[in-house]
């Protein structure tokens, strides 16, 4: 006969509750870190994304961040308006404009991964750096494993 427990009512234990409320102390440090640079953290993903890419069009660059056309075109004007991109068309295909990040956002770029850097050892300083690991790979575990759900 299986046995019945009684549900946890612990909202505090929750997987939801502490992934949502880790992740808001993560944006709000990394607000603080990024603020030198007039960046947020989706400009920053965006500015890593465009450099890893290297002459994405804009919808490349939304389908790697799983972002709509609209709030993509959103962000890139608000980063080449801060000098940060900038659009050119493409030279083997003059109907498609490419985003690449300028020498001023590249340079921003360098120091704000520092700086988003010290906001992730600030949030993980309550764990040693091996639990920091082990939680860093599961959740790179999860994403992966879930990949058919991101959109």
């Amino acid at each position: 006969m299986a046995t019945h427990t009684e549900p946890d009512l612990d909202a505090h234990r929750r997987l939801g509750y502490l992934l949502k409320h880790a992740a808001m102390i993560l944006e709000e440090l990394n607000d603080r870190a990024l603020a030198p640079f007039d960046i947020g953290s989706r400009e920053l993903a965006l500015l890593l994304t465009l450099a890893r890419l290297e002459a994405a069009s804009q919808q490349e660059a939304a389908e790697a961040l799983r972002i709509d056309r609209t709030t993509m075109v959103a962000y890139v004007d608000l980063l080449e308006g801060k000098g940060l991109v900038r659009r050119r068309p493409d030279p083997r295909d003059r109907r498609r404009n490419v985003v690449e990040v300028t020498e001023v956002g590249q340079r921003t770029l360098r120091d704000a991964v520092r700086a988003s850097d010290e906001a992730e050892r600030e949030m993980l300083g309550t764990l040693d750096g091996a639990e920091g690991g082990r939680l860093r790979t599961a959740l790179k575990t999860i994403v992966a494993g879930h990949d058919d759900l991101r959109g």
